[in-house]
């Protein structure tokens, strides 16, 4: 279950320089004020219209203090997926990662929305638990607190707080960033959607959201200093029982088409569309009355000196490379700052191979360096790399066009494996519950193997056609 966050090395009631004592209540309060000595996001405007000023925020090639990120374009149009790597996200000790898998006709628009909007909703929400669970903390640490004014969260760990808040957090960033996509004006998510796997990492914690296929998974050594893969979430797709329980309750159709038995999609009970091959996500608003949501699976994991690396990636990573294979190429690459686009070249390579006639996807990959160093100058310059391209690609200071890809270089797609149960030891994964009572949790048994095998290029197969008799939802 979930450690304690960064404070633990604190004693549980500590003082102020004039004496007075402080609460153990207080100090997790000020756990996202602590060592603020350089500009943060809290610093800034949180307009999406100011998001490119913002520093330590990385979402186009490159590299930053502690991770590299790379994205090429598939061959089957423009680039739909999108990443983002933010340092000193609401504090100095905190770190936001995210890839978002786009689909539909609109996917592209829906990923980038999504990457912009839900790292400012989460912060929001964060602040908001934050205030609303210790209102009484704010009299305590100024020493106002009577006596017989009894504290509803005095015996709750700190750390069970902590976990608390970015739960809830991260569930209501989901809700109302699936609400915006539903009314913004500009923007038709009716049949596109996105995925999201979006990670932090505060202190030795990481806190993790997780809608549809792309995936997180952890570097780590194990007893024999062996480099081994820890899978930190689960693909959420309609082969899972519970996903596809949940979706035929709500009259949604699963089934495979016979040219791809192996591939269970989502289907409208009145139309043979649009074969969602996820059960979850972002957007797809015509499948979100059939049971289609966009309620995360929230995870919290304990760090150790033994976990090295985060990587986080959309399907077209997964489906031609295992994620042994992932942390091999990963822990192996010459340099840190080319772990990621050596990670996407090896996958291309393994389509090219695997699957020559089949249109490649996009590919996104975030390596999130848990130690927090990169490479030396002289490894830069050993790659090739000068230091003005790796200062550009820092900045963030990028616009994007509307056909997406910088890279036009193939990828891929292809989908299995699933977290091992003797993971679970060591992993508190937290399954939530819709809000109309249905069981949103997937994958909680570990046993089922629903993720293992192929599946094809498109997330999507048709767009549905509506008629008089057949109403729009």
């Amino acid at each position: 279950m979930g450690g304690c966050v960064s404070i633990s090395s604190q004693s549980t009631c500590s003082s102020r320089s004039n004496g007075e004592r402080i609460s153990p209540s207080c100090l997790w309060i000020d756990m996202f004020r602590r060592k603020r000595s350089r500009r943060t996001f809290s610093d800034h405007a949180t307009t999406l219209q100011h998001l490119s000023s913002v520093p330590n925020r990385i979402i186009t090639n490159g590299r930053s203090s502690s991770s590299c990120i790379f994205t090429q374009q598939g061959r089957k149009g423009i680039n739909q997926d999108a990443m983002i790597v933010w340092e000193d996200f609401m504090a100095e000790d905190v770190t936001f990662c995210g890839v978002f898998d786009g689909h539909g006709p609109h996917g592209h628009l829906v990923a980038r929305k999504v990457r912009d909007t839900l790292p400012l909703k989460l912060s929001s929400f964060m602040n908001s638990s934050e205030s609303k669970k210790n209102g009484s903390s704010a009299n305590c640490c100024n020493g106002n607190v009577k006596s017989d004014v009894v504290d509803p969260v005095k015996d709750t760990p700190v750390e069970d707080r902590v976990e608390s808040s970015w739960r809830e957090a991260f569930l209501k960033a989901y809700k109302s960033m699936d609400k915006e996509l539903r009314s913004h004006p500009n923007l038709d998510c009716f049949c596109s959607g996105s995925t999201a796997v979006s990670v932090i990492k505060q202190g030795q914690n990481l806190f993790i959201g997780n809608i549809g296929d792309s995936r997180a998974i952890l570097g780590s050594k194990d007893s024999n200093d062996s480099m081994v893969a820890i899978q930190l979430t689960v693909d959420l797709k309609p082969d899972l029982p519970k996903e596809a329980e949940r979706i035929k309750r709500c009259k949604g159709r699963v089934f495979a088409l016979q040219d791809e038995p192996e591939v269970q999609r989502v289907w409208l009970p009145f139309d043979d569309a649009p074969g969602l091959a996820m059960a979850r996500a972002f957007g797809d608003f015509c499948l979100k009355e059939y049971g289609v949501i966009s309620i995360p699976e929230f995870s919290h994991r304990t760090l150790t000196d033994r976990d090295k690396f985060v990587v986080l990636a959309s399907d077209g990573v997964w489906d031609v490379l295992s994620n042994e294979e992932v942390v091999e190429i990963v822990s192996s690459s010459p340099t840190r700052s080319s772990a990621a686009r050596i990670l996407v070249e090896h996958a291309a390579r393994e389509w090219k191979a695997k699957y020559p006639t089949s249109k490649m996807d996009d590919c996104a990959v975030v390596c999130l360096f848990l130690d927090g160093k990169m490479d030396t100058e002289s490894d830069y310059e050993e790659q090739g790399f000068s230091s003005a391209t790796l200062q550009s690609n820092h900045s963030g200071n990028v616009v994007e066009s509307d056909d997406g890809g910088q890279h036009p270089e193939p990828c891929l797609q292809r989908n299995f494996t699933v977290r091992s149960a003797e993971d679970n030891e060591h992993y508190s994964r937290v399954s939530v519950e819709a809000d109309n009572g249905e069981n949103a949790g997937g994958g909680e048994d570990q046993n089922w193997s629903g993720l293992e095998g192929v599946t094809r290029v498109n997330s999507l197969v048709q767009l549905p056609r509506f008629s008089e008799e057949r109403p729009r939802p």
